[in-house]
């Protein structure tokens, strides 16, 4: 893809200049003089690249930042300078996707401003700016705002097990629960609604690209969503997808609009290759000719359609706003030079991009290996004995990682670390909010702020012996009917064997929706103490789930008001948990398995890619089209580059068939398509035997009989 070349700032001459005084000076970053003012301090351990993106003016920006080329040291730098410049803080909206990425954006701001700001009586500037997810910025812009377009402000938000089960209810209620055939579960449906949501295209597209297997229910899921966005308007309820459509209808409201557009005089968004249609009408809307606009990504690394996230965004900026500024971040500080070399190669092959070529000061390092093993075993073999071996010279395994493209292709390679007793850690699995007795917790008190949430009065309620879906509704319904007043509840019939359970419940209700509540951590105390004998009796490990209760009461304490907790925990969860995650980790050191999604924006010293074979890496589900081999391309990309000193890649030739009773093959398998002859010549290739017998000479031999076998008819042959 061609930019227009007078607006790309990818001087050569910089990149040189800076090389060179990186290699005089023996350090990663420019070397400036004396700082002379505020500015110059702010500047002086920044690039030439870097110190361009932070001293543009206030058209719009986007700097495409290569894997480790220092993309956050950019952006902060960047906030700090305009608020050195004169900018207000409170005029400043920095949007993140994790609401820990901004928090510690802002600190280091603090951390630069804290020494060089001109205003001497305010050591904290960056206390006032706007920062967070694009969902926490919604809610608090809708809280403000959303009654200028009929927004109830006392809504509670829905995580996605909650919108599940929302779902569900209404599911049921159409009686698609009944039919005689297969009808997408609950998961699915929402899956396929916040597609279309965050996609903006129609469900017949959606479904023909994504959901093949549901075509024949296009009608009735049609009316399951119309249904669906009613009940949760009833509610008073709004999934995380509203969210953003509230804020781009907020947005598009000529009365409405200008109030939001008239707080921030820049915007800065962050990770913007994985921005969704929506966001990117947001933005669009918020500055709509793009002044104070600074876009900050890497369109190589854009990986996440499947949640409706296009390229397409980043791509297209410059033509959204032609007064755009291009700025290129190549200097790597990450990897050694061989990995870079390799990297650039395989990413070189994709079809559109923003071209660049990462590049090190860190000249050393050896080729990234690519090692061609037998199968699976073989595979898990190589990688048990290169992380041994890495440890044994000194680097902790916590130091190192096992790069997937599917959480099931780690399962032999668990086995086989339980058994030489390698602890690991696998990121995925529950969060602490999505485990069944926080989200117990949780319900009644989201219940006590918005008594029209069906789902936490029908969760909560069928905690209790003796009340089903039935008679949870009815006593919902009754609720509804009388505005709210759980005084009412007191005189329902319920079962008898609950009859003292229900005289708390409801007693514990009224305290909690009076004027005179109490403070937010006595409300979970005593939401606690009612629930903990119905946690005995529901669940096993009821001791480990109680202190994940306990939790949940200390972490209150750090929140103003309920309204307040419950927002920010469906918006940006703990993410901890000791449900199902089994006996606490005593080892001090452990290895990493991880997706290559989750292992984004991370970086190890060592890093092992497995099953390097087509049907594998790409997914044989997502080679359709061009578009989806080039995402999968730019997520085989995104593995390699989080390799800092040593990179390796596995191919498995053969992969046991699992639906066949005997013990065959499906056949041999192919080298991904992604390392072609002309990308394959920049990696060192060995195969697992010889690397294993070159390793371990002299150590005592650990060949099986099988390679003993096929070592002696290679011999054969000379």
């Amino acid at each position: 893809m061609r930019i227009r070349e007078g607006k790309v700032v990818t001087i050569k001459s910089m990149m040189h200049a800076a090389e060179n005084s990186d290699q005089n000076s023996g350090k990663d970053s420019q070397e400036v003089g004396p700082p002379s003012s505020p500015e110059d301090a702010l500047l002086a351990r920044l690039n030439e690249q870097q110190q361009v993106a932070v001293r543009h003016g206030h058209d719009p920006l986007l700097i495409i930042a290569g894997a480790g080329t220092g993309k956050t040291h950019t952006l902060v730098h960047r906030v700090a300078s305009l608020i050195n410049g004169g900018v207000a803080p409170q005029r400043l909206l920095l949007l993140t996707f994790t609401r820990r990425a901004a928090a510690e954006m802002l600190r280091r701001v603090a951390g630069l401003l804290g020494t060089h700001a001109k205003d001497g009586r305010d050591r904290a500037p960056s206390r006032r700016v706007w920062g967070g997810t694009f969902h926490a910025t919604a809610c608090r812009l809708l809280r403000l705002h959303g009654a200028a377009i009929g927004l109830d402000a006392d809504f509670t938000i829905l995580d996605r097990s909650d919108a599940e089960d929302l779902m569900n209810v209404v599911r049921t209620e159409m009686g698609l629960t009944s039919l005689k055939t297969r009808f997408p579960k609950k998961g699915t449906c929402l899956a396929i609604y916040s597609n279309c949501v965050n996609s903006q295209l129609p469900l017949d597209e959606v479904l023909q690209a994504n959901f093949p297997w549901c075509l024949d229910y296009e009608g009735p899921l049609k009316k399951l969503f119309k249904n669906y966005v009613e009940r949760k308007d009833r509610s008073a309820v709004l999934d995380y997808d509203d969210l953003l459509l509230f804020w781009r209808g907020l947005m598009m409201d000529d009365l409405a609009s200008p109030a939001v557009r008239e707080r921030f005089d820049s915007v800065l968004v962050d990770e913007y290759q994985d921005t969704n249609q929506v966001q990117a009408d947001i933005l669009n809307h918020l500055r709509p000719d793009g002044s104070g606009l600074t876009m900050v990504g890497d369109d190589c690394q854009s990986i996440y359609s499947f949640r409706a996230a296009t390229v397409r965004n980043i791509l297209d900026f410059p033509k959204t706003f032609p007064r755009t500024t291009i700025i290129k971040l190549q200097q790597n500080y990450r990897s050694t030079q061989p990995i870079l070399t390799a990297t650039n190669h395989v990413i070189a092959e994709a079809t559109e991009q923003f071209a660049k070529e990462l590049w090190s000061t860190r000249k050393e390092g050896n080729k990234p290996r690519l090692v061609t093993c037998e199968d699976e075993w073989e595979q898990t073999d190589e990688i048990v004995r290169e992380v041994l071996e890495r440890r044994e010279e000194g680097l902790q395994l916590r130091d190192q990682a096992v790069l997937f493209r599917a959480s099931h292709h780690s399962i032999i390679l668990e086995g086989e670390l339980t058994r030489h007793n390698i602890p690991y850690v696998k990121y995925g699995g529950l969060k602490f909010i999505e485990t069944a007795h926080v989200k117990d917790v949780l319900s009644l008190l989201r219940f006590a702020e918005n008594y029209k949430d069906l789902v936490a009065g029908l969760r909560f309620l069928m905690l209790l012996p003796g009340i089903g879906p039935k008679t949870a509704h009815r006593l919902v319904d009754s609720l509804i009917e009388s505005g709210g007043d759980f005084g009412r509840w007191q005189k329902e019939k319920v079962p008898s064997l609950i009859r003292h359970e229900w005289k708390e419940l409801t007693t514990l209700l009224r305290q909690l929706t009076s004027p005179k509540c109490p403070p937010l951590p006595a409300q979970l105390s005593a939401i606690c103490r009612l629930y903990q004998p119905l946690l005995e009796a529901r669940y096993d490990a009821a001791a480990a789930r109680l202190r994940d209760i306990e939790q949940l009461e200390q972490l209150s304490t750090r929140f103003a008001d309920r309204r307040t907790m419950l927002s920010d925990m469906a918006l940006d969860p703990p993410s901890s948990s000791a449900d199902l995650a089994g006996p606490a980790l005593r080892d001090e050191d452990y290895l990493i398995l991880s997706t290559i999604h989750s292992a984004k924006g991370l970086e190890w010293d060592a890093v092992y890619v497995v099953h390097a074979a087509d049907g594998h890496i790409p997914s044989d589900m997502s080679t359709d089209n061009a578009a989806q081999v080039d995402e999968e391309r730019r997520l085989f990309y995104v593995a390699l580059t989080r390799a800092k000193r040593w990179l390796y890649v596995y191919f498995p030739q053969r992969y046991e068939s699992p639906r066949s009773r005997r013990n065959d093959w499906n056949g041999l398998a192919q080298l991904t398509r992604f390392l072609p002859a002309h990308v394959k010549c920049h990696f060192d290739c060995r195969t697992a035997l010889n690397v294993a017998a070159e390793e371990t000479s002299g150590a005592g031999s650990r060949t099986s009989k099988r390679k003993q076998i096929r070592r002696s008819v290679s011999s054969f042959w000379g």
